[in-house]
């Protein structure tokens, strides 16, 4: 009988609670020595629990049985009370193995082969990798195989992520010193306790690493995030949303000091998103755009305190931005919108929700400028009018999906121009436009039958009108506010 349990493992909730180095153990054999095949057996090592004899510690010596049926008295059992009593089980092919191989039951899963299981675990999170490696020393070794770990992703507000990061690129390095080639994702959004020192074992022990997210852990700095992008050279995909300290992106002095002039200060990043960085201002994003060249996706929601003067550093030194969010950026007005022009056709998702200082003259530079845009977010700009939406849809044909909900000013007149210039649109709301009536939506559900979503809450349009968008838009969804439409 072989004990095949591994003794402490890598998973979360054990490593958290301790520092322990989990390697699996080889359980001892038992020693016995035999006297005979035709009597019992004492052994000086404990054996397995399931083959210890019941004896009574009361008595020195306990009865027998002879081979004629009778109780005797057996002189060695009188020897030292101590001693363990064992069975050694028969040679094999004998009656009795076969009786004992028929009553061991193995589980269906260990029937599997490796290969298999493998294909299994590749399903798993990191929490559930890390139980598996607690079932058995087979699981063990499989569940550790770094195929397995090109991911690790935590969750939870009370989780030590340092800790866990700790014990899990520690594991990791095994076989590669300090270094975890195969680690190229790590995701730990919502773990409000990691901290720099989390992200400095990342930076260490990661170079391979391609996608990073943080968002919501409010204690990184910007020092742990420059160590990041400066040892981690083929990051791409960096979430930092909610991370209210981190003012900037840049390259640590060291590694500026490292790069050739040629190859220049500049950081692969494509994907970032600094929503709810309060902190990051004009000179922050100026230094991101010239170390970031190669964006391509960039959102900005709630960064209160950018500029137009920050936008213009962004088309000078991103020209490949297809996605730009600058919800919520209530400094920001037409002359960076113009800026954000100057990207011309590489725009094709721009959101400006909120922006109130934006006009008809700041959409009339969008319109222009960026014909392929295909998604627009302009919830809130009270200042847009028909004028500016009759230019969007004459210059933008290929639109998609559009929000001018709360624009006051936007009527049935520029619906219309919409129906006859975008006809592709699927996505439309007008929540809350006042002065939007039954005319508009038949405008736009007679041309535009590919119309997958209509929000016309709090808008004061006739439940004939609705029934009309519904006749001609089979699937389409409306979102409406009318109790009489149904």
């Amino acid at each position: 009988y072989t004990s095949s349990k591994c003794k402490g493992s890598s998973s979360i909730s054990s490593d958290i609670s301790s520092s322990t180095d989990h390697t699996p153990t080889k359980a001892p054999k038992n020693v016995a020595t035999t006297e005979g095949l035709d009597s019992s057996t004492r052994t000086l090592s404990t054996p397995s629990p399931g083959l210890i004899l019941p004896s009574k510690s009361s008595s020195l010596s306990s009865p027998a049985l002879s081979s004629n049926g009778h109780e005797t008295n057996s002189s060695s059992s009188s020897s030292a009370p101590a001693e363990t009593v064992a069975v050694i089980h028969p040679q094999p092919g004998t009656h009795t193995r076969s009786r004992q191989s028929k009553t061991h039951h193995y589980a269906p899963i260990d029937l599997l082969p490796d290969h298999t299981l493998l294909q299994i675990f590749s399903h798993l999170s990191t929490n559930q990798l890390c139980r598996c490696a607690r079932v058995c020393r087979r699981w063990y070794n499989l569940a550790w195989d770094p195929r397995l770990w090109s991911t690790i992703q935590l969750t939870g507000e009370l989780l030590h992520a340092d800790r866990a990061i700790r014990v899990l690129t520690h594991r990791l390095c095994q076989d590669t010193p300090n270094i975890c080639l195969t680690l190229e994702t790590v995701v730990v959004n919502g773990c409000k306790r990691l901290t720099d020192r989390g992200l400095h074992v990342v930076a260490q022990c990661c170079p391979e690493l391609r996608r990073l997210e943080v968002a919501g852990c409010y204690n990184i700095s910007n020092e742990a995030v420059f160590e990041v992008v400066s040892r981690c050279p083929n990051l791409e995909h960096l979430n930092l949303s909610g991370c209210s300290k981190v003012t900037c992106i840049s390259l640590t002095q060291e590694a500026s000091l490292q790069l050739s002039p040629l190859h220049g200060q500049q950081i692969s990043i494509h994907y970032l998103d600094m929503t709810d960085c309060f902190s990051l201002e004009d000179e922050g994003l100026r230094t991101i755009a010239s170390h970031c060249p190669r964006l391509t996706h960039l959102y900005l929601r709630r960064c209160t305190r950018l500029t137009d003067e920050a936008l213009r550093h962004l088309a000078l030194h991103c020209p490949s931005v297809r996605e730009l969010s600058l919800s919520d950026c209530r400094l920001v007005g037409d002359f960076g919108l113009r800026e954000v022009a100057r990207l011309e056709g590489c725009l094709r998702y721009l959101s400006v929700a909120h922006c109130t200082r934006i006009t008809d003259v700041g959409m009339r530079y969008v319109a222009r400028y960026c014909p392929r845009l295909r998604y627009l977010n302009a919830r809130g700009c009270e200042g847009l009018t028909d004028h500016g939406l009759s230019h969007l849809a004459r210059s933008c044909p290929r639109l998609k999906s559009l929000d001018v909900g709360k624009c006051p000013l936007v009527s049935d007149s520029g619906l219309e121009q919409l129906a006859m210039y975008c006809q592709g649109l699927r996505r439309v709301s007008l929540r809350a436009c006042e002065s939007v009536t039954g005319r508009g939506l038949k405008a736009l559900a007679a041309n535009c039958c590919e119309l997958q979503l209509l929000n016309v809450q709090d808008c004061e349009v006739s439940p004939e009108a609705l029934r009309f968008v519904r006749r001609h838009c089979r699937r389409c969804v409306i979102e409406h506010t009318n109790p009489a439409f149904y």
